[in-house]
């Protein structure tokens, strides 16, 4: 049977078509100039994310230095472009430079514009006590450098957000003033220049703007939010699930199994949330939903693969030994553990892998306590819970709060990639904080607003009030 020239031209045409189909979109890359210039920033942590942006503002043309512990990344970066233990096969912009393996002093700290921090939650205390002389130091001569925090985690002991971190070691000025970047945000899809969307959220306006327009651009989109606190537990708690749902994924479950566990974790983190008055909007943004989803669903997830890797059967000592780079979800589990006691809520989710990673249980014997749980109530608003977290937020830094009208820092925003900053009137979600009736914490009923007394016990170290 011979195959007519008609037929031919139609097969190779079909082929062609099938070929052009699966080629992934092609779009020309234009690089926007920064309204507010090019600045001079020192990235710290050269890990895979911490290099990623150091590369990422590099490329747009600001000045960049990263900070690594090791004289032979240092080295690799200047000599040849390249970072020896992250996205090995990258070449990084000639724009960036290393520095280390010593911490820079006080002196060279003060020449940068910008000090983006790409390191571990559980480190941060340290660096942070290390440049206190700097970014408290009153001088007029000299604005004080833009803070952004990319680090994602609670403290194992104290249980502490980045943001109190920052201002127990620093103080509430620098804690109102600081950034936090997070968001659906793969390291190796960035270096690449694929369309990447994220949250910047302060509670300064300003300043989470002028985050914004310093990383902003087509294939690095910045959409300001004004709940760090939200963004930072969101940030910390989707690694826990992530861990959970690789678990899922190792035991050989499938999309359905994942649907209702990412559905499920969503919910624990929103009230989880409640007890800090985050906002409950901010569970379902880039930082809430996005990069939950993003880390509940994906290989190059470190945390994930942690998680598949325990429900293949492998011990956790083993895995850590081996894959590479840090899963701070693995901390993470721990210090979310002590807070859920602290705070005392149940999420049975984040419970059972606290149980799997320290408690002794098994993969098999997580997953027969979640699909053991009773019927429940799917959507319950829960109780905005008063206990030492969000008393301690309440009057050490809730003045700086946009729902305070007196705010000096919610300012009406007029960039275009700026979120409102305001709940529309009426709104059921989120109710504002001069309605609610607060129960007066001891040392506290004589209180003034914006000003924690010295001896009210700080975040963590109080349970949570019975109703």
């Amino acid at each position: 049977m011979t195959t007519s020239p008609a037929s031919l031209s139609m097969t190779s045409l079909s082929s062609a078509a099938a070929q052009q189909a699966v080629q992934p979109p092609q779009y020309r890359r234009k690089l926007s100039i920064p309204s507010g210039g090019f600045k001079r920033v020192l990235v710290l942590g050269s890990g895979s994310f911490g290099s990623c942006l150091a590369d990422h503002l590099a490329d747009v043309g600001h000045a960049v230095s990263v900070w690594a512990r090791s004289k032979e990344t240092v080295d690799s970066f200047n000599k040849h472009h390249r970072n020896p233990k992250y996205l090995k096969d990258h070449i990084f912009s000639k724009n960036l430079r290393a520095v280390g393996p010593e911490f820079p002093s006080n002196d060279q700290v003060k020449m940068y514009d910008v000090i983006v921090f790409a390191i571990p939650t559980q480190s941060m205390g340290g660096i942070l006590k290390q440049l206190a002389p700097v970014l408290t130091e009153s001088d007029d001569d000299r604005q004080q450098p833009l803070l952004v925090f990319a680090n994602k985690g609670i403290e194992i002991g104290s249980c502490f957000l980045p943001i109190e971190i920052i201002e127990r070691e620093c103080g509430k000025e620098i804690a109102r003033t600081s950034t936090f970047l997070s968001g659906p945000s793969f390291a190796k899809e960035i270096v690449q220049r694929l369309p990447t969307q994220v949250s910047v959220a302060s509670f300064s306006t300003p300043h989470a703007e002028r985050t914004a327009e310093l990383f902003h651009q087509g294939h690095f989109m910045c959409f300001v939010n004004n709940d760090p606190i939200g963004v930072e537990l969101a940030g910390a708690l989707k690694n826990v699930y992530a861990i959970a749902s690789g678990v899922a994924s190792g035991l050989g479950f499938e999309q359905n199994t994942r649907a209702g566990l990412v559905t499920r974790a969503s919910a624990e983190m929103q009230m989880i949330g409640t007890a800090f008055q985050a906002d409950p909007l901010t569970f379902l943004s880039l930082a809430g939903v996005g990069d939950l989803f993003l880390t509940c669903s994906s290989e190059n997830s470190r945390n994930f693969t942690v998680g598949k890797r325990l429900g293949q059967g492998e011990k956790l000592d083993y895995i850590l030994a081996t894959l590479g780079s840090t899963a701070e979800g693995v901390e993470t589990v721990k210090a979310a553990h002590e807070l859920l006691e602290r705070i005392e809520m149940k999420a049975p989710i984040a419970e059972a892998v606290y149980e799997l990673l320290y408690g002794g249980a098994s993969a098999s014997e997580m997953a027969a306590r979640l699909m053991g749980l009773p019927s429940m109530p799917e959507l319950q608003r829960p109780l905005v819970r008063r206990n030492s977290h969000s008393e301690r937020f309440h009057h050490a830094i809730g003045h700086m709060s946009p729902l305070a009208n007196n705010s000096p820092y919610a300012s009406p925003s007029t960039s275009p990639s700026a979120t409102p900053l305001h709940t529309p009137k009426g709104s059921p979600l989120v109710k504002p904080m001069s309605d609610m009736k607060l129960s007066p914490v001891p040392g506290m009923e004589n209180a003034k607003e914006g000003v924690a007394p010295e001896d009210v016990p700080s975040i963590g170290e109080r349970a949570v009030e019975k109703h």
